[in-house]
């Protein structure tokens, strides 16, 4: 590891026509792209429990979408966006039930309209927001009564699809950008892989035998951002918040074919092994993952590292571990849980068709030119892909 990756290597040409702007109905009538061991095959994403082998281990991400998106009028009538990142200085869960005040880093939009410590306001069925941004993207939400901020939010807020699908965010969207198992509140983003399975599909895996597991990473809004630099390695990859309980972390384990259900579970699941590195080197903040983690380490085995974090469990009489991560996988990373993915197709130049590259090889580029070659749909509301090198 070390050396230069020239994101020009990782560009396609992706036409706007190409980019789904409506989710496939039903869900698991999507298109999948099987690709084993050099192969490629065409299937319906209904298929999937009859194309894992009975072996396999699902981890798919639980992550539920906020309505993160808040617009607001200053004095003068100007309109302010407020997009919510994460909670400043809290946990999700803690924030998200917060009564009566909490804080948010946040993107702003507008921000030379709005000075630090002025109170914009929302008034919605009698309760009174007001909003202020106390310091450079932090904002105070301040409120009476009993509701919490969820709550609040799910009426102030709207859902923050992605830039590149052009309408607004309407009723059925905020159903069809959340997949069937979302449980835990503070994505700004969908973990898109996710959005193709039905309860008839688990129910199908299910009857297969094959584990399915659930881990937690909150997409942040830097999923979607671009490299724009010539080295990818200069990129500033972004941090998302993780946690992994007991059942999952033991699971990983009894694995003998992990599957990663997006690129955000494999964020999780590879960060989860380093953290289990960091255990036994005894490194201070062991589940903070920094961006090159993986750089001149030694090599331990998967299960010395996953016993590691399990002992610390025992130790601090646990559940679950938290931790933050920025990972950034890149080509010529050796995967060290994951054996498998499943996930939608990528934009061009993009952390994410890095992750891919680093899994397939230069084999991306003949998954890639398929998919265009046969009306695959791409990005979040797009098909899906089953990937096994």
């Amino acid at each position: 590891m070390g050396n230069s990756v020239l994101i020009k290597d990782y560009d396609y040409n992706l036409t706007e026509d190409k980019i789904a702007q409506f989710a496939a109905e039903p869900r698991d009538s999507s298109k999948l792209l099987v690709y084993k061991a050099g192969q490629i095959l065409d299937a319906k994403f209904s298929e999937l429990p009859e194309i894992l082998d009975s072996n396999s281990s699902l981890f798919f991400n639980d992550a539920k979408v906020i309505p993160a998106r808040i617009f607001l009028k200053n004095s003068n009538g100007a309109t302010i966006e407020v997009f919510l990142l994460q909670p400043f200085k809290t946990e999700h869960v803690k924030a998200l039930n917060s009564k009566g005040n909490c804080r948010w880093s946040c993107l702003i939009g507008n921000k030379k309209k709005w000075k630090i410590d002025e109170v914009l306001a929302i008034e919605i069925e009698e309760t009174l927001v007001q909003i202020k941004q106390v310091e450079d993207l932090v904002v105070e939400f301040t409120w009476q009564g009993e509701s919490t901020f969820v709550e609040l939010l799910e009426k102030i807020g709207k859902l923050p699809l992605p830039p590149y699908i052009k309408h607004e965010a309407n009723e059925h969207d905020k159903g069809r950008y959340q997949t069937v198992y979302s449980k835990i509140q503070g994505s700004v983003a969908a973990p898109t892989a996710g959005l193709h399975f039905t309860d008839a599909v688990l129910s199908e895996i299910k009857k297969k035998s094959i584990a399915q597991n659930f881990v937690t990473l909150h997409v942040s809004a830097g999923t979607f951002l671009p490299v724009k630099v010539e080295d990818a390695r200069a990129h500033d990859m972004h941090q998302e918040i993780y946690s992994v309980n007991r059942v999952a972390i033991e699971s990983i384990l009894k694995s003998k074919q992990t599957i990663a259900v997006g690129t955000t579970s494999i964020r999780v699941l590879e960060s989860l092994y380093w953290a289990g590195v960091n255990l036994i080197e005894c490194r201070e903040n062991p589940f903070k993952i920094e961006q090159f983690v993986y750089e001149g380490r030694p090599e331990y085995s998967l299960k010395a590292s996953i016993e590691a974090v399990l002992q610390f469990l025992n130790q601090n009489k646990l559940d679950s571990v938290y931790g933050q991560t920025s990972i950034m996988v890149v080509p010529g990373y050796e995967f060290k849980v994951v054996k498998g993915l499943i996930t939608n197709f990528h934009q061009p130049k993009s952390t994410l068709l890095l992750l891919i590259s680093a899994l397939l090889g230069d084999n991306w580029e003949k998954v890639y030119a398929h998919a265009l070659d046969n009306g695959y749909r791409f990005l979040s509301y797009g098909d899906s892909s089953l990937l096994l090198p």
